[in-house]
């Protein structure tokens, strides 16, 4: 059968003499562009990353405004970027988490998530690249501090990299109210150490990393 090129629709790019594994999705992002009409846009940069601040006061109110919002597949498209994002896009994950929320009020959440797959055009020929080397498991984490103007919720955002390739990340928000930066960061921290205890054991079973056990 030879080796494998495609699967679930992520392409598969190897360099042996490099030791070099790459991921992409740029065949499945082009379907989701075409499907929503997107394909002739152009391309963009990631706005969230600007501190765009969304909010249910902006949700449409007339009766006028809410047909219009409800002709936009807005959940569809939500769902479409969500599997980029489990499989080769985690930089897209925090603005993902922002949007998902409001799919109940759209409101101006339409222009951000059109955004979003703007960037993903632009984007969607870069591999995540996984390298050959010395396996050893980082991970990073950070808080966003009452990022969410509706409930005055923070954010916690991880990711983890086994030779700086990524194997998880996450951005949600935090079930508790944080009082301050520090708060925020506490919890941030204690999620991504409940994440790394876990997959410090799941690694361990799998017994294909030799220095998980160092601390």
């Amino acid at each position: 059968m030879g080796e494998a090129s495609y699967i679930l629709g992520i392409k598969i790019y190897r360099d042996r003499s490099r030791r070099m594994l790459g991921v992409t999705q740029s065949s499945y992002i082009e379907k989701v562009l075409k499907r929503f009409m997107m394909e002739n846009s152009e391309r963009g940069s990631l706005s969230m990353r600007h501190r765009i601040k969304l909010s249910k006061k902006e949700s449409p109110k007339i009766d006028k405004e809410l047909k219009r919002m409800s002709d936009i597949p807005y959940t569809l498209v939500v769902g479409s970027i969500q599997y980029v994002v489990q499989c080769t896009t985690p930089d897209v994950a925090y603005a993902l988490s922002i949007t998902s929320r409001y799919q109940a009020c759209v409101g101006r959440r339409t222009s951000t998530v059109k955004t979003i797959l703007k960037y993903l055009k632009r984007t969607k020929d870069m591999f995540l690249i996984n390298c050959g080397g010395e396996l050893i498991l980082k991970g990073y984490n950070d808080a966003s501090f009452k990022s969410d103007d509706d409930n005055a919720e923070s954010q916690s955002s991880f990711v983890f990299k086994l030779n700086e390739g990524v194997i998880a990340c996450k951005s949600s928000k935090q079930a508790t109210i944080a009082d301050s930066t520090t708060e925020a960061e506490y919890m941030a921290a204690s999620k991504a150490a409940k994440e790394a205890v876990w997959m410090k054991n799941y690694i361990q079973e799998l017994g294909v990393v030799p220095s998980i056990d160092e601390p």
